[in-house]
């Protein structure tokens, strides 16, 4: 009996639950170069950078705008929204509950995992 309660309560949160929430994190490393292999300042999400290097960003049912403080740089460039892969998986398998689940989270958004920044 035990067997089939506790078998019952993990398919219930399985199914209940997004892929894309289990499977993935609320932030996401982005890769960040310059075009010419120099260091620039960059401001994302409200958070000063110097890159190239790692940033972290909050996933969002949201583009973003990755905004260059150096000159030499253009002045912004896109960090556009995708969905995650695992939630096309969780549409299969979890149908309705778990993938607006992965909605309501916004972890079944993704970004680029690198961009580079055209500079001078």
């Amino acid at each position: 009996m035990k067997k089939v309660i506790l078998g019952s309560v993990l398919a219930t949160t399985l199914l209940t639950s997004g892929c894309a929430t289990i499977l993935t994190e609320e932030t996401q490393s982005i890769n960040i170069t310059t075009s010419n292999g120099q260091q620039a300042e960059v401001i994302i999400d409200g958070q000063t950078a110097t890159v190239p290097g790692v940033v972290q960003v909050k996933k969002e049912n949201k583009n973003k705008i990755i905004v260059a403080e150096t000159d030499s740089c253009t002045s912004q460039t896109a960090l556009n929204k995708e969905v995650e892969t695992a939630f096309f998986v969780n549409i299969l398998s979890g149908g309705v509950f778990g993938s607006s689940t992965d909605y309501g989270t916004e972890k079944m958004w993704k970004y680029q995992d690198s961009v580079t920044i055209a500079c001078q």
